[in-house]
């Protein structure tokens, strides 16, 4: 057998030319695959020794480390996909993790903003300024799409179609979908695309494709379009823990309370899974009971 390393290394090289995923994914297989390649080897055993009773004491180490259950699942994950991995290339003849579970995630719904502090936090932009246009552009387009922080910075002028109405966005393995967008969001774009984005273009010397611009004319990342988000809930007043994703539960939510069916939000989110979605209904079916207590004249 090869090195642990050599391994880990092909394994990722894999990952990147086979399935197309993102940087940051493949890093974090790296980093977890490396973390149990440390253990290995301290507990003085190599990867064709490792059975499902050496796997479940690897676990057991990271839940006494105090590692939360999201991490040491991911990890169980990453390693289980690596050692898949290593049978179809003939490394290994059997996977110890087959009949390895991790911890149970607790269950959290997800946080929304209402609509009444969405309309706050829309209401707080200067749009006789660049800036202006462009911040009330962002905050319109992740509340009309749903999209993901990571891919409303991947956006480019060319991702907004106005004659049919519609986005193409790349969400996670770079997967393309099409999401409609309502006439507001499609007006605000076009506000920033004609006054606002040219001005912003200036202060750059190097031209650029990408949608939203900072006041230095560059490329807005995640960091930065999160960093205006959090100032605009200070403007406006509001629960300084919202982030964007949550303005993309409140997409989910609502399209649901108005009667949107389950498998058209999965694929308006990208979500792989209909089971993701799901949890959206419960945060409806609550809002159900509220509207059955308020209004049965028996509750």
């Amino acid at each position: 057998m090869n090195t642990p390393q050599s391994l880990i290394d092909s394994f990722l090289l894999m990952l990147r030319a086979e399935r197309n995923l993102s940087q940051h994914t493949i890093r974090a297989y790296g980093v977890d695959l490396s973390d149990f390649i440390g253990w290995v080897k301290r507990e003085e055993l190599d990867l064709a020794a490792v059975d499902h009773r050496a796997a479940r004491r690897y676990l057991a180490d990271l839940d006494r480390s105090r590692y939360n259950r999201t991490t040491i699942n991911r990890r169980l994950s990453a390693i289980r996909t690596f050692f898949t991995w290593l049978i179809e290339t003939g490394e290994l003849d059997h996977n110890p993790l087959g009949a390895v579970s991790g911890p149970k995630k607790p269950h959290h719904l997800p946080s929304t903003i209402v609509e009444e502090d969405i309309e706050r936090l829309l209401t707080i932009n200067d749009l006789s300024t660049p800036t202006g246009l462009r911040n009330q552009a962002i905050i319109e387009f992740f509340y009309a799409s749903g999209a993901r922080i990571s891919e409303v910075a991947a956006l480019k002028v060319s991702s907004i179609d106005f004659s049919q109405m519609m986005v193409t966005v790349f969400g996670k393995g770079s997967k393309q979908r099409l999401i409609p967008l309502h006439r507001l969001a499609l007006r605000r774009l076009h506000e920033y695309l004609s006054l606002a984005r040219p001005e912003l273009a200036r202060h750059s010397k190097r031209p650029t494709d990408s949608l939203f611009l900072s006041t230095r004319g560059l490329p807005m990342g995640a960091d930065s379009i999160r960093k205006m988000f959090k100032a605009a809930l200070k403007q406006a007043g509001l629960d300084p823990s919202f982030s964007p994703h949550d303005l993309r539960h409140s997409f989910a939510t609502d399209l649901l309370e108005n009667g949107a069916d389950l498998r058209s939000v999965q694929e308006l989110l990208g979500h792989e899974n209909l089971s993701t979605t799901q949890i959206y209904t419960h945060l409806s079916i609550s809002h159900l009971k509220s509207v059955h207590n308020q209004a049965h004249p028996r509750s």
